[in-house]
Formats: structure tokens, sequence, C-alpha cells
């Protein structure tokens, strides 16, 4: 694969003034999984598992929310079609390969699966789900769809076992499976 089969490489704008990364006039930057695993661990070990778990999502529903908005306003997408970029964006950054697998708008619930999940194959084994930052972006994403605040489960993880991650976003009561 080269940098034309990748749209968001070709597209990647770089300003030497600013040290900074650009797509579609959104900054983004590089940075190893293993960095980001270091600072979760360092996280889990000063407040738990679970709440870093929560404040690692909440920086990824930050991102996911923006995007939503400014991708469907940037490209006049619809919300099927936002969710399906945004996936395909997320293969195209290194994220993993991620799929749709449900979107009910009516029902707010999104359910995604990301193949090779760079999160949990830096973090190695665990006995819970580890890719706090995709759980987050899926559930900004959400909000900015439905238009409601809603919760975030990863069902299934790499870093557990599972051939693949799954994220499953929606009320609570949506969110099994």
């Amino acid at each position: 694969m080269t940098s034309n089969d990748n749209p968001i490489l070709t597209e990647l704008t770089y300003d030497p003034r600013q040290g900074g990364l650009f797509y579609k006039d959104v900054r983004y930057l590089l940075i190893r999984p293993e960095t980001l695993r270091d600072f979760q661990k360092a996280v889990e070990e000063a407040v738990g598992h679970e709440r870093a778990g929560e404040l690692l999502a909440t920086g990824g529903h930050t991102g996911g929310l923006l995007s939503s908005k400014k991708y469907k306003e940037v490209f006049g997408l619809s919300d099927r079609e936002a969710v399906e970029f945004m996936c395909r964006m997320g293969g195209q950054i290194g994220w993993g390969a991620m799929r749709l697998v449900e979107l009910d708008a009516t029902a707010g619930r999104l359910v995604v699966e990301v193949e090779s999940s760079p999160f949990a194959a830096a973090y190695g084994p665990s006995d819970h789900g580890v890719c706090h930052f995709v759980r987050g972006v899926m559930a900004g994403m959400a909000e900015g769809l439905f238009g409601h605040p809603v919760h975030s489960v990863e069902t299934h993880c790499l870093a557990m076992g599972h051939e693949q991650c799954r994220i499953v976003v929606g009320q609570n009561d949506l969110l099994s499976g």
C-alpha cells in the first residue's frame, strides 16, 4: 500500500511554522501506541483501571464529537455516511481496521468492531477492555449524531483474548452485546 491508497495521507498537510499536521484544517499528531500505553498504565496505577478508563474515554469523546460535527458539515454526510467515514478514517490514521456493525439512530445505538487495535496490541494481556480512546471517540461521535449523551462499553477486546474489539454505544439499556 502506498500513500496514494490512503486519502488521509494524500490530503494531510504540514505547516512547518507551526510544526503541525492538518487534515481538512483539523490538526492531528503522530504518537507511538507505547507512549499512550505507558500513560494509560500510569493513570490506572494512580486511580484504578475503571476510573482511568473513563478519564481516557473522555479525551476520546471530545475528538469524536468535534470530528462528527466537522465532517458532517464539511462533506454533507448522513449519519451512516459520517460513521462509515470516521471508521475508514480511523483505519487510515492507524487506529485499527474499523467496521460499522450497527447504527440505529432511532434507538440511539451504535456498534463498531476494531480489528488489530494498536491500543490493545501495545497494552498486552488484560482482564478488561483497554481501548478507551476508541470507545470515547465512538461515544462522542454518537452523541453528535443522536443529539443526546450516551454511554459506551467495550464488550470484546483483543487484550482480553478476543479476535477483535467491539464497542457498543447507546443508552444503558442498549449496551449489551
